[in-house]
């Protein structure tokens, strides 16, 4: 069961002490544990409008060089995963090999959760912060958001599928040329737990001066 909205604290305000060294044995927990949960597994309800915003707000504190905010997001959920289905069903549509199937799962492409969040990464001409620093701080906001909605007691995904790869189904979403998508965050409830799975060798991928 999620937790309610009210155990979201309150951010702190410009110049306030934000305190960010604190002991967590449930943080600790959080990361040991935390997986990515199949998109078939998610089941409603999912994070509600304000409950989405709030999570938002907490992905968005992340590193920052310069201020600038280098991403933006665009929240998918409700009859508006019909609407982006069937955005990129059109770009699809005349491609040639693509059959009635294929065309029907693309409209039906983002009623494979309860909702999703599409984090866009946004970086901006700047003199002293390099483009790479922003892409990097907008996929800090991707995990970012999955370990909120974890928190909260939502399961998620982050996914980057042929959308992000396709500049027809880029701009038919909305994304400048300049922009990319750095990630779809699928939320919702969990149907089933998730097993752990094999991941790679820490130790073998350390190295010290």
């Amino acid at each position: 069961m999620p937790l309610p909205l009210s155990a979201i604290p309150t951010q702190p305000r410009d110049n306030e002490p934000a305190n960010a060294v604190r002991e967590s044995a449930e943080t600790l927990s959080l990361l040991a544990r935390r997986r990515s949960l199949k998109l078939m597994h998610l089941t409603a309800p999912a994070p509600s409008s304000d409950e989405l915003d709030a999570l938002i707000a907490l992905a968005a504190r992340v590193p920052d060089h310069g201020k600038i905010g280098p991403w933006r997001f665009v929240v998918i959920d409700g009859d508006g995963r019909d609407r982006a289905g069937d955005t990129l069903e059109k770009v699809i549509h005349a491609d040639e090999g693509v059959d009635d199937a294929r065309r029907e799962f693309v409209r039906g492409w983002f009623n494979r959760a309860p909702a999703c969040v599409m984090v866009v990464s946004s970086p901006r001409p700047n003199p002293k912060v390099p483009e790479w620093e922003q892409v990097l701080s907008a996929g800090a906001v991707c995990f970012n958001l999955l370990l909120a909605a974890h928190a909260l007691g939502y399961a998620g995904s982050w996914l980057t599928e042929w959308p992000v790869f396709d500049e027809r189904a880029r701009a038919a979403l909305g994304l400048t040329p300049e922009e990319r998508i750095a990630g779809f965050v699928y939320l919702g409830t969990p149907g089933q737990g998730a097993a752990e799975r094999v991941r790679a060798d820490v130790s073998s991928r350390i190295s010290r001066f």
